[in-house]
Parts: structure tokens; C-alpha cells; sequence
């Protein structure tokens, strides 16, 4: 009888609190602690919380893990190198909100202190070709992990990650030349949806993108001491929407282009794009003088980019638009496989250069064409573009 009254109140307590106005009721998520390591073999959520991020985590094949929105994961660079991978087969589903991110930082707040978000498919790549002109379809990758990608499934799924923001990644391991990203995407398919991530002061790249089919949209690279954006490997997302860059303190290129030396016809697609460089900002070396451009395409990299907004790439070196190698001109550029459309620059950065070897760079008409009405990315403000009290979006 004890029991029956004490539950008959406990409903009488519930209904009480929620007839008054729905409106008034105020949800909190459970709220968690916890540690996570080793290799995930069975699918797993993380509830809402704070966690600790220990060595290299693996989602294995088969496996799906999934944090909810706003969980905070701290690595620790003492404790050894920290990474979390995704392996081929396996998906990450992280569903962060404008308002709750799931953010992925290191204790030290030091730039390069772990690996950040590496995810492997097997969708296609061209990593090269043999001395016949075979091209090479398979790749191991350079984050010291040594796993081979490529394949033929372009519509690979690995998960969904909407508004994740990762801090101070880019490690370099091993051998010290081994290198980690912000995000690194090995492969990834089509299937894979990638929205509203920041890549946020990390020592390498805030986005590459090794081969695949992936597109991604509203993305943001903030103070990361290499190259903002940057793939290989004949990467050919088609739907890639609201990219914004600031290089802050130390920078590369705003976008570096690549193909890996094969002429191709991939021609990945980017729409609204914003690339700014903060006054100031040297190269990852320290000059400020070395070669550094808002877009440079080497190794025959191609693609068609439009409404872009460019400003700070003014000092010495520095170019709009370079076209590192005669081979990327002479296969790229003259046969109309970059495109470059209503560009608006709003400094006095020079427009295009050639790289070390003398040749003239000129697209064809209509494929680079300037505009003073771009407007560039477009990005919703929110907890998710805040660090530290810092609206990363000030400067857009």
C-alpha cells in the first residue's frame, strides 16, 4: 500500500508541473561522465556529457557510434597520441545543434596536441599512376595509422556529423612527419553527411579530403597553421556549400588543390566560399614573405568554385589564384577544368600567378570572372561558432 500511494503522488507531482504551461516546462538531458578508449566493437551512444578521449579510438566495421548534442570530449596530449577513427564499415553519428554543439577539444588548449576526426570509406580515389599511365586506385594514408584506402563504393555512408567543432588537432606522430588534421576524410563517400563543422586552431590542415565523393556544407577553418581547406587524391564532392576560412597568426593557403599528378576530369564543386587572412599572419615556417595564395592548384587539381570572397592575401608572394606547375595550365586551366566564377576581392591581392616555372597563365573566357557583388559564405550564428567567448563569425 506504501508503494501505491508514494506513486500515486509521484504522478500527482508530474501532472501538477506540466498542466500550468507546457511552455514553462524546462527538459534537461541527463548529463554524464566518462572515459573513452580502445577500440569501439559494439554500437554505443554518449549521452549528453563530458568525457575524456584516451589514445586512438577505433569505430570498428559494422559498428555506429553516436554522441548527442552538446557533449564535450577532452583529449589529453600527456597521456600519448589521441585520435578518434572511424574504419571503413564502421559510421559516427554526432547530432549536434547551433545551440548545443558536440565539441571535440584538448586539455592543453595548445594547437597540435591530438589527431582530431579521421574517417575511412571506400569510395573511389586516383592516388597517382604507374609509369604506363595506369592510374593507382589505392592510397595508404599519411596520418601514421597506415591504412590503405580506395575502393569503388561512391555512395559510402560513414554517419552524419552536424555541428561538430574540433580544437587544437593537427598532430604530428610516429615519425614526426606523419600528420593529423582538424578532419580527415580517407575515401568518403557520398552517403556520408558532413554540415556545420569547425575546424578550430589546429598545426595542420582544418579540412582534407583524401579522394571519395563526400560534399560537405557550412564549414568554417579558424587559425589553422596550415592550409584551410586542402585535398588530393581526386576528391569529387559535388555538393559543397558556405565555406568560410580566417587564418589568424599562421597560415598556408586559404584552399590548396591537388590531383596527384593525374589529368582528370573529377571537378569537384564549391559554392559560396569566404577566404580571409588576418593582418599579420606569417606562413606555417614563420615568413612573411614565402609563397603563400588564397588559392593555389597543383598537380593537375581542378574543379568549379563560384561566389568567393577573398581579402588579405596582399604582401609579398602572395597571390589570388596560382597555378603551381605547367602540367595543371597546360591540362587544367587551358581546357577549361577550373572555373572560377564571380570572384570578388576585397583588398588589393593580386589576381593570378604562375608557380616556379615560367609559363603564362590566362583562362579561357568566361572560366575566372570578378564581381564586386559576391557575397560569399553565408553561416548561421550560434553556440556552435563560439570559442572561448570568441564569435568566430566576426570576421565573415
Amino acid at each position: 500500500m506504501k508503494k501505491l500511494v508514494f506513486s500515486l503522488a509521484l504522478l500527482s507531482l508530474v501532472f501538477t508541473s506540466c498542466t500550468s504551461s507546457d511552455d514553462d516546462v524546462v527538459t534537461t538531458p541527463p548529463t554524464a561522465t566518462g572515459d573513452i578508449t580502445g577500440e569501439i566493437t559494439a554500437s554505443k551512444t554518449y549521452i549528453k556529457g563530458t568525457y575524456a578521449l584516451s589514445g586512438t579510438v577505433r569505430v570498428k566495421t559494422g559498428v555506429t557510434l553516436t554522441f548527442e548534442a552538446g557533449s564535450v570530449i577532452t583529449a589529453d596530449a600527456s597521456n600519448g597520441p589521441d585520435a578518434l577513427l572511424v574504419e571503413n564499415g564502421g559510421k559516427l553519428n554526432i547530432a549536434g545543434t547551433a545551440a548545443e554543439p558536440v565539441v571535440f577539444t584538448e586539455k592543453s588548449k595548445t594547437a597540435g596536441s591530438w589527431g582530431g576526426i579521421i574517417m575511412f570509406g571506400d569510395a573511389p580515389i586516383v592516388s597517382g599512376k604507374t609509369a604506363d599511365g595506369t592510374p593507382i586506385t589505392s592510397a595508404t594514408s599519411e596520418d601514421g595509422t597506415n591504412i590503405v584506402y580506395g575502393g569503388t563504393n561512391a555512395a559510402h555512408n560513414g554517419g552524419s556529423l552536424k555541428y561538430v567543432r574540433v580544437e587544437y588537432a593537427g598532430k604530428k606522430i610516429l615519425d614526426g612527419n606523419s600528420e593529423m588534421n582538424g578532419f580527415s576524410f580517407y575515401s568518403v563517400g557520398s552517403g556520408t553527411v558532413l554540415e556545420n563543422l569547425v575546424a578550430y586552431k589546429g598545426a595542420d590542415d582544418g579540412f582534407e579530403f583524401y579522394g571519395g565523393t563526400v560534399s560537405a556544407k557550412n564549414l568554417i577553418s579558424y587559425g589553422n597553421t596550415d592550409d584551410s581547406f586542402d585535398w588530393q587524391d581526386g576528391w569529387q564532392g559535388q555538393a559543397n556549400t558556405n565555406w568560410y576560412a580566417y587564418q589568424t597568426g599562421a597560415g598556408n593557403f586559404g584552399m590548396e588543390i591537388e590531383a596527384k599528378s593525374v589529368n582528370n576530369a573529377f571537378f569537384p564543386k564549391v559554392s559560396n566560399i569566404t577566404l580571409r587572412r588576418a593582418a599579420g599572419t606569417v606562413t606555417e615556417g614563420g615568413s612573411s614573405a614565402a609563397e603563400y595564395d588564397a588559392i593555389q592548384f597543383k598537380k593537375e587539381g581542378n574543379g568549379e568554385y563560384s561566389n568567393i570572397v577573398i581579402s588579405g592575401f596582399t604582401t609579398t608572394n602572395a597571390t589570388l589564384i596560382r597555378i603551381q606547375d605547367a602540367a595543371t595550365n597546360t591540362n587544367q586551366v587551358l581546357t577549361g577544368k577550373i572555373k572560377l566564377l564571380n570572384v570578388k576581392i576585397a583588398d588589393s591581392t593580386p589576381l593570378s600567378g604562375a608557380g616556379a616555372s615560367s609559363f603564362s597563365v590566362a583562362f579561357p573566357t568566361g572560366n575566372f570572372t570578378t564581381s564586386t557583388t559576391a557575397t560569399g559564405a553565408a553561416l548561421t550564428p550560434g553556440a556552435w561558432a563560439i570559442v572561448d567567448g570568441v564569435n568566430l563569425l566576426s570576421n565573415l
